[in-house]
């Protein structure tokens, strides 16, 4: 007889401990089965880490099929579930469709960029959700920092030099803190590199060509950087960024975008090739095409995490409208530190309907978050402690590594290197602006988790 089967859809923060509880708990009495695009997990909290070259892509993904025993996984994405068949299509890499038939089903296919009608935006930014995104970056950067070392146009120089970030929450002031630090770095190695027709100046006989510091903006319409921590720890980010040379807009936003830079809603025109997008994420859209009940875009499901009417189908993480138990009346945030214990749940409920364990309901107290600022500065309020500083740093690195299921020798080898060592300024040309629309980021859990 075939044995019972558990089809989780998604291998973000949530989906990744669900398999991996379950892997633990049934031990092969159920045949697991995880579809996702990819065949890796991806360590998202560490990605501007990746984009401004300290750390190496393939530190932060970890291999599925070696950190999941007894779980199979298959290459693809779904595209349409039908829920009286017990059964989903997918589409894998190549983009050949087929079925798989399910006894239980866990959707956690996560969540995109999240959209605003802004003219131009769509066509000139690029978001930062998944690994293309984040190596789109790293070359870009690389790039314009050198176009802008090269151009004899100062007014050019100046916009290659600018990159402009929307969105003050984690994601958006971790990309503009650690952005910072890289350019400057970068700048520095141009300009010890002057070209032969230079005409010797004071710049040149210090070295090289005086090639300008770059200029990173971080606009919000929030009135201030990072409004989901406490005053103080926001107030020390915005300090740590503005020493550091970073221009903090509270209270602004983007009104158009062109190749040639962008209004802000105050009317000031700021010339740049540069556009991060990190306003926010929304539910992945196939939420919406599964005819399920839905609150605030994402999936209603009830405090075990199953969804109303069928009973064989739970969801969780950024795709579903889970109950705060903590705080009635509300839903829990689309944060990491709910998906990976949300992740865990559902993995114990689903075991539990086999006869395995008992089910139980999710409630989760916030423990506090973190905020790494590049160098040896961080904020982070673990167990609603503020730290700052160099210990916050020491506490949100010691967290990562301690978080991550992978990879954590070679990431801890990496920042030991990136302490003594300058940072590579080689571009990869592996990711080419079409292939990383703002439109299609990938469906990856955004927030940084706390402990």
């Amino acid at each position: 007889m075939s044995r019972s089967r558990i089809v989780i859809v998604g291998a973000g923060f949530a989906g990744y401990q669900a398999a991996r509880t379950l892997s633990r708990t049934l031990r092969g009495a159920v045949e697991i089965v995880l579809v996702n695009p990819n065949d890796y997990f991806l360590y998202m909290p560490l990605l501007p880490e990746v984009a401004s070259g300290m750390l190496e892509p393939r530190r932060v993904s970890v291999s599925l099929a070696g950190t999941l025993p007894r779980v199979r996984l298959v290459l693809g994405e779904v595209d349409d579930i039908d829920f009286g068949q017990r059964r989903l299509r997918y589409v894998d890499p190549e983009g050949r469709s087929s079925q798989l038939d399910y006894d239980r089903l866990l959707l956690t296919v996560g969540s995109v960029n999240k959209l605003l009608p802004i003219p131009g935006v769509a066509e000139h930014a690029h978001g930062f959700r998944g690994m293309p995104e984040a190596l789109y970056l790293r070359d870009h950067v690389n790039r314009q920092i050198a176009l802008a070392a090269a151009a004899d146009d100062e007014r050019e120089a100046e916009a290659r030099r600018t990159f402009v970030v929307v969105g003050a929450g984690y994601t958006g002031t971790e990309v503009a803190a650690h952005g910072k630090t890289f350019t400057d770095s970068l700048a520095r190695q141009h300009s010890r590199n002057g070209s032969p027709g230079d005409e010797p100046s004071a710049d040149r006989r210090r070295g090289g060509k005086d090639t300008g510091r770059s200029r990173w903006m971080l606009l919000d319409i929030a009135p201030r950087i990072l409004p989901e921590l406490d005053q103080r720890l926001s107030d020390t980010a915005d300090r740590v960024l503005r020493k550091r040379g970073v221009d903090v807009r509270a209270g602004t936003s983007v009104k158009e975008a062109t190749s040639e830079g962008v209004l802000l809603d105050d009317g000031e025109f700021v010339p740049t090739r540069s556009l991060i997008w990190c306003v926010g994420v929304r539910p992945d859209p196939l939420v919406q095409d599964l005819g399920l009940e839905t609150q605030q875009g994402r999936l209603v499901v009830d405090e075990y995490l199953r969804v109303p009417g069928h009973p064989e189908v739970m969801a969780c993480g950024d795709a579903a409208a889970v109950p705060d138990l903590t705080r009635p009346g509300e839903i829990t945030p689309m944060t990491a530190q709910h998906a990976v214990r949300q992740g865990k749940t559902a993995g114990r409920n689903l075991a539990a309907s086999f006869g395995h364990g008992a089910s139980r309901p999710y409630k989760h107290h916030d423990l506090g978050f973190m905020v790494d600022l590049g160098g040896v500065q961080a904020a982070a309020n673990p167990l609603r402690v503020p730290l700052s500083g160099p210990l916050a740093n020491l506490v949100t690195r010691g967290y990562h590594l301690a978080s991550m299921p992978g990879n954590r020798i070679r990431v801890l080898a990496d920042w030991a290197l990136d302490a003594v060592l300058p940072r590579q300024a080689a571009q990869l040309g592996l990711v080419r602006s079409w292939s990383v629309p703002l439109e299609s980021s990938s469906p990856e859990v955004a927030r940084v988790p706390a402990p």
